[in-house]
């Protein structure tokens, strides 16, 4: 399992990378919310299936910023979007860490 998470982790830094950075705040938060994750399935709080719907869902917000860079700007309200996915993320990763769950 945590293969999976170091593989997740490395295709979405790689996909930053590539894109040009106009988004340092956006870059930087999934990096820390891979990191909430990571720590989560690491002290147990998270369940695999959990860990992996929270995976997917940092891989959509970060197509979605692939996909505002497209054009070689990222707009006001694309920047909102893709900050209002962000904070969604942040909730879920919450409420899935703190639901008293145990992997089984």
């Amino acid at each position: 399992m945590k293969k999976l998470f170091v593989l997740l982790s490395t295709v979405t830094a790689l996909a930053a990378a590539q894109a040009q950075t106009t988004t340092p705040r956006v870059d930087q938060r999934q990096q820390r919310q891979d990191q909430r994750i990571e720590q989560g399935v690491a002290a147990g709080s998270l369940t695999a299936s959990e860990a992996a719907r929270l995976e997917h869902q940092q891989t959509r917000i970060s197509n979605m910023e692939s996909r505002a860079k497209a054009d070689g700007d990222v707009s006001r309200r694309e920047r909102a979007k893709l900050h209002a996915a962000q904070d969604g993320a942040s909730r879920t990763i919450h409420r899935k860490k703190h639901n008293g769950r145990q992997p089984g």
